[in-house]
């Protein structure tokens, strides 16, 4: 196994097992405004990814990606399965193919999984959503990729984005999914999506 697909899988590992602890956490979070059950629906999702983790094909790191993302998209439910199940998709795509990944690699893979996420859903920046984190910290990984930065600095940077940015999201009026629903009186409280972004950015930078 290659350094680039030992750190894909333990990237994946780590985002399995954050979910999963924190699936009460999140659940609080979406419950305010929300339905409350993106916490349940993600743990439950990466559960069955940490199940079938063994069985996954990994002849390259494009078709790990793929193969982690039928199992998200087949097991989580609600809205999450499609859009994080998409994100690994079209994150797989543009690996395919590919055992060693540079850092530009990186930064395309997690722009077209947030293409593949506006697709699916629909949403833009400003719509209170996880793009609203997920956007801004691919922006801080793209900038110290540009400058040459050392991957655990470009990771504290992002995390430190993508907290930034999760919190921030108090301020907007929610566009899409449920909370949407109440209109202004989403206003005042986080998007859970985009609070999941920072707190698995943070623990990838911690672990790193």
């Amino acid at each position: 196994m290659t350094s680039s697909q030992d750190r894909v899988e333990k990237v994946v590992r780590c985002i399995a097992d954050t979910c999963i602890a924190n699936e009460k956490y999140f659940g609080d979070l979406d419950s305010v405004v929300g339905d409350g059950d993106f916490g349940f629906s993600l743990a439950r999702g990466f559960e069955r990814v940490d199940e079938n983790w063994d069985s996954f094909d990994r002849t390259d790191i494009g078709t790990f990606l793929t193969k982690v993302a039928v199992v998200i998209t087949s097991r989580v439910g609600g809205t999450s399965g499609p859009i994080w199940g998409t994100a690994f998709l079209r994150a797989g795509s543009v690996a395919k193919g590919k055992v060693d990944l540079t850092g530009e690699d990186v930064v395309a893979m997690l722009r077209a999984a947030i293409e593949g996420i506006k697709a699916r859903g629909g949403a833009s920046l400003g719509e209170k959503t996880l793009l609203d984190s997920l956007v801004p910290m691919t922006d801080t990984i793209e900038q110290g990729v540009k400058a040459g930065d050392a991957t655990p600095d470009i990771l504290a940077a992002a995390a430190k984005t993508a907290r930034t940015t999760a919190e921030a999201t108090k301020e907007l009026e929610a566009k899409r999914g449920r909370a949407s629903y109440t209109g202004e009186r989403s206003i005042g409280s986080v998007d859970p999506g985009a609070i999941a972004i920072a707190v698995l950015m943070e623990k990838i930078a911690e672990t790193w």
